[in-house]
C-alpha cells in the first residue's frame, strides 16, 4: 500500500510539472494531442516503477473509430492504465464534479476529459453534443459504465448515456446525415490488480465488440456489457455472487 501511495505521489508530481511545461499548447475546449502524448509518456515511466502491465485482446479494438471503450472501474489509476493499454489517443467521460475548479477543468479537458452528469444528462447536453462530434470524427470514447468505483465486484451498469448514443446512431442510420458506415462498437474491458512483488501485476483484458441497433436495446446492451466486464475481470456482479 505504501508503495502504491509513493507511485501516486510521483505520478501527480510528474503531471503537475508536465502540465506547467505544456499548458501553452492547448485550451480547455478539447483534447490536445501534444499534452496527451507528453503526459502519457510520463505515466508510462512512473507506472512502470509500480506496476507490470499485461494486456490481452488488443486485436478486439477496432483499427479505426468511432468506438466506445467500457472498462471496469475500481481506482483512479484505471484511467491512466486504460490510456497506457491502448495505442489510440482517447476521450474520457468523467463526472461533472471534477470540472468545478477552473485549472483542473483545463487540465482534464487537455487530456480528453468530458464532463457528464450521469443522473441528469439534460444538464450536460453541450458535453453530449461534443461526444457525438467525436464519434462523427471517428474518435475513441471511454465510458466507465458502473459510474463509480466498485472493488471486488462489478456494479450495475448505467444505461442512460448508452441509450442517448444509440438514439443518435439510429437517427444517423435512418436519415443518412452522417458518414457512419456501421453500428458503433461497444468494447468491454476488464481490469484486474494483482498483488505480487514490488511491482503489482495489472491485467487488462479486452473483450470482443458488442453492437446494438437502437435505443430500445440500451438496457439489454448495458447488461451484456456488465456481464462481459465481470467475466473479463474475474469478478462477480453486484448482488449476484456470479
Amino acid at each position: 500500500m505504501f508503495h502504491d501511495r509513493m507511485c501516486v505521489f510521483c505520478f501527480l508530481g510528474g503531471l503537475r510539472r508536465g502540465i506547467a511545461r505544456e499548458m501553452g499548447f492547448g485550451s480547455s475546449k478539447g483534447r490536445n494531442p501534444l499534452v496527451y502524448g507528453f503526459i502519457k509518456a510520463i505515466a508510462a515511466i512512473v507506472f512502470r516503477l509500480c506496476y507490470r502491465l499485461r494486456v490481452q485482446g488488443v486485436e478486439n479494438i477496432p483499427h479505426h473509430g468511432p468506438a466506445i471503450i467500457l472498462p471496469k472501474h475500481q481506482y483512479w489509476t484505471d484511467i491512466p492504465i486504460v490510456g497506457l493499454a491502448l495505442r489510440p489517443q482517447l476521450n474520457y467521460i468523467a463526472k461533472t464534479e471534477l470540472f468545478r475548479i477552473p485549472s483542473v477543468k483545463t487540465f482534464l479537458s487537455l487530456l480528453g476529459g468530458i464532463p457528464v452528469n450521469r443522473e441528469r444528462t439534460t444538464k450536460t447536453m453541450g458535453s453530449f453534443r461534443h461526444i457525438l462530434q467525436l464519434l462523427r470524427e471517428k474518435e475513441y470514447v471511454v465510458i466507465f459504465p458502473e459510474g463509480t468505483y466498485y472493488r471486488g465486484e462489478v456494479g450495475k451498469g448505467k444505461s442512460r448515456l448508452i441509450q442517448m448514443i444509440l438514439r443518435w446512431q439510429g437517427y444517423v442510420g435512418a436519415n443518412g446525415t452522417d458518414t457512419m458506415e456501421h453500428y458503433i462498437p461497444f468494447v468491454p474491458m476488464g481490469i484486474y490488480y494483482g498483488r505480487k512483488g514490488l511491482r503489482n501485476m495489472v491485467t487488462v483484458k479486452i473483450g470482443r465488440p458488442i453492437f446494438a441497433e437502437g435505443e430500445d436495446e440500451a438496457l439489454k446492451l448495458t447488461n451484456q456489457i456488465i456481464r462481459s466486464i465481470a467475466r473479463l475481470s474475474g469478478m462477480p456482479q453486484e448482488g449476484t455472487g456470479m
